[in-house]
């Protein structure tokens, strides 16, 4: 593990110490670790959807509503198993 030295202003200090309180973290490097770990999580999602709208809307021929649920379905899975949401 590398240690890093991260400087916050008092008014996000004082936010981090009561969030940690009501949620009981022990610690800030555990509040911080969890918060960046939920953060990638979120970005990760975020591009996954990017990926599926592209998809979704580049299509050029027709397909009919059996067709639009199996891509829904496949999709639906490969999300599902990218965030382990099972």
């Amino acid at each position: 593990m590398e240690p890093i030295t991260i400087r916050f202003e008092d008014t996000l200090l004082e936010k981090i110490s009561t969030v940690m309180k009501r949620h009981h973290y022990s610690t800030k490097t555990e509040f911080i670790r969890e918060a960046i770990r939920e953060k990638i999580k979120d970005l990760e999602k975020e591009e996954a959807l990017a990926r599926v709208r592209k998809i979704y809307g580049s299509s050029k021929r027709k397909t009919n509503h059996e067709q639009l649920k199996k891509a829904r379905e496949e999709v639906s899975e490969e999300l599902m198993n990218e965030f382990n949401l099972k």
